[in-house]
């Protein structure tokens, strides 16, 4: 199983995963691709997603069960702990940062 959630994607992109993916929500893309495919559709994703972010999450055969890669601008980082990959959240912006300060 794989899913896909992209934000401030691009229209083609968007169109693209369709090709490959059911979209069951705006930006949430799900399906059940080979690996081959899998990597084929990131690699898309990687060559068009200009400046929005994406998540994707499949099944193996870990001990939680899935993996995941991100992609883009985000405060949600993937960390790797011991073997085991979490999330971990970055610091708020402070206000001068946000506007370019």
């Amino acid at each position: 199983m794989l899913v896909i959630v992209v934000e401030n994607a691009p229209p083609r992109l968007r169109g693209r995963l369709a090709v490959w993916l059911l979209e069951v929500r705006a930006g949430v893309y799900v399906g059940k691709p080979s690996r081959r495919v899998r990597e084929m559709i990131w690699s898309q994703i990687e060559a068009g997603i200009e400046d929005g972010n994406a998540v994707a999450v499949w099944s193996t055969a870990t001990e939680s069960g899935f993996d995941f890669q991100t992609l883009g601008p985000n405060r949600r980082i993937p960390v790797d702990l011991d073997g085991l990959k979490l999330v971990s959240f970055l610091p708020e912006a402070e206000e001068g940062e946000r506007e370019g300060w």
